[in-house]
């Protein structure tokens, strides 16, 4: 599980690149240049990153609606990828799908839904066919805290027992269900005694560490790709921004925000590990930074020079 510094060096990049671009989505939103509503990954960079490094190209993954950092951390084109929530015809779905259902076929992104565990069961459907055609594919199905309260879930994790699938159901555990926190909506405090239940090896890491991350992710696949089946990681992580851009937050103190900025940042957090441990200088740090800026300027410039789709068009990319 050693990772190259070319690796590191990405991992760093790709972190802040989905901040970059988290960010730049919020500024678009606040001049009514993306409609309908944004749900940032701000703060949970590490999870979305350390799991699709333990991935191959092939793999696949099914997101949320809070999903940008899925696709772009499985590799996702920037600039398709802003064309879509900008609901431009560049985007990956043509401008149909916006912030919540962009799929990325290209890189095994197999889609987000705004619905709370909808890509679960469809995580399972990908699992049977990987297992079905000998692909030697997993599956990473990611889903939030609030999924912890449908019955799909548990649904999945039982068939995905029973059949013994290649997949690995990814826990994002922010901590709150739009406003609600965990421990007021879910009975069992233990999440993995409940993947235990179906049979499931798990997993408890902290999500603001990406290596942690990545090193739980990597056994979970690595047990999936042999034969192993499916498995349960839990990745305990916080959003800094509301359940979407412009929430007032009621639920939960400045405070307490401004303090998990402050120490748990998960970028924050690697690069003092980089420095630390591997010998990259600020100078190189922020160098990678200036180079995920970048990509995220280029990306808005392609969206934001991409036509709109015809309005003729409108019934294209439709099944009936």
């Amino acid at each position: 599980m050693t990772l190259s510094l070319d690796t590191l060096k990405h991992i760093y990049r790709t972190m802040w690149t989905i901040r970059r671009f988290e960010e730049t989505a919020g500024k678009l939103y606040q001049k009514d240049m993306i409609k309908g509503g944004i749900h940032a990954s701000i703060g949970q960079e590490g999870v979305a990153v350390g799991v699709c490094t333990a991935l191959r190209p092939d793999d696949w993954i099914t997101s949320t609606h809070r999903g940008h950092g899925h696709h772009i951390a499985k590799g996702a084109d920037l600039g398709r990828l802003m064309a879509e929530i900008m609901g431009k015809d560049t985007g990956y779905c043509h401008g149909r799908g916006g912030s919540m259902h962009v799929a990325a076929f290209d890189v095994g992104s197999l889609g987000a839904s705004a619905i709370v565990a909808a890509g679960v069961p469809m995580g399972v459907g990908a699992a049977l066919s990987a297992k079905m055609q000998e692909t030697n594919r997993v599956v990473v199905s990611f889903f939030g805290d609030g999924g912890m309260g449908q019955g799909t879930l548990y649904e999945s994790l039982n068939l995905a027992t029973v059949w013994k699938l290649p997949i690995v159901f990814l826990l994002e555990n922010n901590q709150f269900a739009v406003s609600t926190r965990i421990d007021r909506s879910i009975a069992v405090k233990d999440r993995q005694a409940l993947a235990g239940a179906y049979g499931l090896d798990s997993a408890c890491v902290d999500g603001q560490d990406v290596l942690a991350v990545y090193e739980a992710a990597y056994v979970a696949v690595e047990l999936a790709r042999s034969g192993g089946g499916p498995s349960f990681v839990e990745c305990q992580t916080y959003r800094f921004e509301g359940h979407y851009f412009g929430e007032p937050q009621v639920y939960r103190s400045r405070q307490e925000v401004e303090e998990a900025r402050r120490s748990r940042d998960p970028i924050v957090r690697f690069g003092a590990i980089l420095t630390a441990e591997h010998e990259i200088s600020q100078e190189e740090l922020l160098a990678l930074k200036t180079q995920a800026s970048r990509a995220v300027e280029e990306a808005l410039a392609f969206a934001q020079e991409s036509p709109e789709p015809l309005p003729e068009a409108y019934k294209e990319y439709v099944y009936v």
